[in-house]
C-alpha cells in the first residue's frame, strides 16, 4: 500500500509518501517527505527522509501552476491513494483564487494519471493531529514532534524563531497522509 498526503500551496507545497504493508498501523518511519522551497539553504536532503527542491523559474502564473502540479504528480505516481487537504472556507482574497486554480489543475492531472484522490477537510486534519480543529502551525508541529520524535525546526530551520515553510508544511502533509491512509484502509476492508 502506497498512500500520499499533499499539503498543496503556491509557496510551500509538501508531499508525504507512506509505503506500508497493510499489516501494521501508519508509521512515520515508512514516510518520505518532498517539498518545494525558494530558499537555497532549505533545498537538499535532511536525514534521508526530507527532500527539498527549489521552485522552477516562471514567467507566467500558468507556467507556475503547471510546474508545481507536475512536481506534485511526479511525487505521487505509483501511489494507490492520495489525500489532498480541502479548502479553508474562511480564507479570502486574490491568493485564495490562485490556490483554487492551481489545486484544480493538480486534481485534473491526478485524475488523468488514474490516481484516486480523497479531499480531507482542514479541520479534520488538525483535529486528528491535536484534538482541536482550529490548531495553529505551532500546535501542528508540536504534535508532529510528539508523534515522531522529530524536531523539524531544529533539523531544517534551526536559525528561525517562528514556525514556517517547510516545517509546518511537512507536519501538515504527514497528518493529511495519515488521514488518507485511514480512509484507504476503510475502503479496502469493505
Amino acid at each position: 500500500m502506497i498512500v500520499a498526503g499533499i499539503d498543496y500551496s503556491l509557496n510551500g507545497p509538501c508531499v508525504c509518501v507512506y509505503q506500508g504493508n497493510g499489516d501494521q498501523k501508519f508509521n512515520y518511519k515508512q514516510c518520505s517527505f518532498y517539498y518545494l522551497t525558494n530558499v537555497k539553504s532549505l533545498s537538499g536532503v535532511f536525514k534521508y527522509r526530507y527532500h527539498g527542491e527549489l521552485f522552477n523559474e516562471f514567467d507566467h502564473e500558468c507556467q507556475r501552476y503547471n510546474s508545481i502540479s507536475d512536481w506534485a504528480v511526479d511525487k505521487v505516481l505509483g501511489c494507490d491513494y492520495v489525500g489532498l487537504e480541502g479548502y479553508a472556507y474562511g480564507a479570502s482574497g486574490r491568493a485564495t483564487f490562485q490556490i483554487a486554480e492551481n489545486c484544480g489543475l493538480l486534481k485534473y492531472k491526478l485524475w488523468e494519471a488514474g490516481i484516486a484522490v480523497d479531499i480531507i477537510a482542514p479541520t479534520k486534519v488538525k483535529k486528528d493531529a491535536t484534538g482541536k480543529g482550529n490548531a495553529d502551525k505551532r500546535k501542528m508541529v508540536d504534535a508532529f514532534q510528539l508523534d515522531t520524535g522529530e524536531d523539524l525546526q531544529r533539523l531544517i530551520t534551526p536559525k528561525r524563531k517562528n514556525i514556517g515553510s517547510p516545517v509546518s508544511d511537512i507536519a501538515d502533509a504527514f497528518y493529511i497522509c495519515k488521514a488518507a491512509t485511514e480512509s484507504y484502509e476503510k475502503i479496502q476492508s469493505r
